[in-house]
């Protein structure tokens, strides 16, 4: 009896007017995203929220302005999240919670309202251990509110909402996106550092709308 590794099969192969609608489409998608992804990731919805989490290495004229975020949002409290820096100019030595808390409490907020989020240390998935230090900071202040806001960096705002939603689950999460007043303008392609920050924040953020960026739990603690 002869034995069979093989049968055929009929495979169905798109016509001249498919492979047209598949290439329609994917120039589509392509084009929107070219046109359309920087407004998309930067985005500001904020939340009724009287907390306010600063993810700190957004740097000073960031704080700056979540400063000013902060008094325009009569909030009551303001976290400043981060973990060490991995600047080679400071060997690492600098945490930005610690700084971003500092440089708040020099702009003349009252230290009763800064809270101060420690990261965990880490090389991956810092987003997501800023927010879960953000969360253990509250918890600790016996704090557990119904919707905060995340202050971030232009295009890392969508992914930092998402992120945060999925450790404060289940309160609401707002995002302001912040663009530096100094950014070059004009469209992205013309500055390498916006390239840079779009390539690198659509990939993060399609990694974590997909899987979760490869993380077992979203828990906080």
């Amino acid at each position: 009896m002869a034995i069979q590794l093989m049968r055929r099969r009929h495979v169905p192969v798109p016509t001249l007017w498919g492979w047209a609608l598949v290439v329609s489409v994917g120039f589509g998608i392509a084009l929107g995203w070219v046109f359309g992804a920087e407004s998309f990731l930067a985005v500001t919805q904020r939340e009724d929220s009287d907390v306010l989490v600063v993810e700190a290495w957004i740097g000073y004229a960031g704080l700056d302005a979540a400063k000013d975020e902060f008094l325009r949002g009569h909030y009551r409290y303001i976290v400043s999240a981060g973990g060490k820096s991995d600047s080679p100019w400071d060997n690492g030595q600098m945490n930005y919670a610690d700084e971003g808390a500092r440089h708040l409490a020099a702009l003349g907020l009252p230290a009763s309202a800064i809270l101060i989020a420690h990261q965990v240390p880490t090389t991956r998935q810092r987003t997501f251990a800023t927010a879960a230090a953000a969360w253990r900071a509250l918890d600790a202040a016996h704090l557990h509110p119904a919707a905060i806001n995340v202050f971030t960096l232009g295009a890392h705002a969508r992914r930092s909402r998402l992120i945060f939603s999925r450790a404060f689950s289940p309160a609401k999460v707002g995002v302001i996106a912040w663009i530096p007043p100094d950014r070059a303008p004009g469209k992205w392609w013309q500055s390498s550092i916006r390239a840079e920050e779009l390539i690198k924040e659509s990939v993060g953020y399609l990694f974590e709308r997909l899987m979760d960026s490869g993380r077992s739990s979203n828990s906080p603690r």
